[in-house]
């Protein structure tokens, strides 16, 4: 009875990303599903000045480096936050400051340069026959794409309706529009278009998953803090709000897949059912080092026998 396990919104966490890779062998798991938004959040200058010592900026604050090794430990603590530590001049750091074209072509060199260095760990830390299947998510550019499409041990969903033997698994990382304006999100209808473009007429419902990056519409897998005209939190937070996709939630009425794994909304952890559809978002932690995640146990004729959230 195949086992899959499914994580997501690892935002360039060096340590979620390990922790995903060792997922197969910890839950005995025979397939792992990455369900987007692998990047990380922003570039940390590392500055270094004539008298030898560094200056680091993490959360806003400044740091002071007096050492290679105390310089080291401050990387790994930036990339284990889903950050990307970044050696530079004084003068480079205020050519970025100044200049947001050259911040934006830096900071997505950062990006294909870590997931480059992530999948070099792949084949030390997972067994050869575990299928592995990564979809970008809505914070993800197109370089992501690229550097997927050039390792031969993953599989880049998005868009695709693969065939994985017991079931067939359905995935994109578009999202409905946010108001951050990120790389993959669409308007309701064109998003729905996308979703029905990549189901086949022939779907087997009973043995299909989607791995669809935004949760569907006012399903508790959506909730998100109410925001103000000038994106502050409502309320410290108190007060949510459903975000998800309508369009989502349309396709998972009408198709009623076997199960469908969503993430995007890190604090909406949780399980429901859209009629006769298990729907999964097991939420992110990334900041803290932590991978929460999904095991779900498939049986080729009974379909979804088992599922847990699991965290580590």
């Amino acid at each position: 009875m195949p086992k899959l396990y499914f994580a997501t919104d690892i935002h360039g966490s060096d340590i979620c990303w390990k922790k995903f890779l060792g997922a197969a062998k910890y839950y005995n798991a025979d397939i792992l599903v990455l369900g987007g938004d692998m990047t990380g959040k922003a570039i940390v200058p590392l500055v270094k000045d004539p008298m030898g010592s560094t200056t680091g900026w993490l959360l806003g604050s400044e740091y002071i480096l007096e050492s290679q090794s105390a310089t080291q430990e401050f990387a790994d603590q930036v990339k284990s936050r889903g950050y990307y530590p970044i050696s530079m001049t004084k003068d480079e750091r205020n050519h970025y400051a100044q200049n947001p074209d050259a911040l934006d072509t830096r900071f997505k060199q950062a990006i294909a340069e870590t997931l480059e260095l992530w999948l070099s760990w792949i084949d030390d830390r997972l067994a050869p026959h575990i299928p592995l299947v990564v979809c970008p998510g809505n914070d993800d550019p197109e370089e992501v794409d690229r550097v997927l499409t050039g390792c031969h041990r993953v599989m880049n969903g998005e868009g695709r309706f693969l065939d994985l033997g017991d079931f067939s698994l359905a995935s994109t990382g578009w999202a409905n529009p946010t108001p951050w304006k990120t790389y993959r999100e669409e308007t309701e209808p064109d998003l729905e278009t996308r979703l029905r473009k990549m189901l086949p007429q022939t779907m087997n419902r009973k043995t299909t998953i989607f791995n669809f990056h935004c949760p569907p519409y006012a399903s508790g897998l959506d909730d998100a803090p109410e925001l103000g005209e000038d994106l502050s939190i409502k309320n410290a937070g108190q007060s949510t709000v459903p975000v998800g996709s309508t369009a989502v939630r349309k396709i998972i009425e009408e198709y009623q897949p076997l199960l469908s794994l969503h993430g995007h909304i890190h604090e909406a952890k949780g399980l429901c059912r859209i009629k006769k559809t298990v729907v999964v978002n097991p939420g992110s932690l990334y900041e803290q080092g932590i991978l929460q995640g999904g095991l779900f146990d498939i049986h080729p004729k009974k379909g979804l026998r088992s599922w847990v959230l699991v965290s580590g």
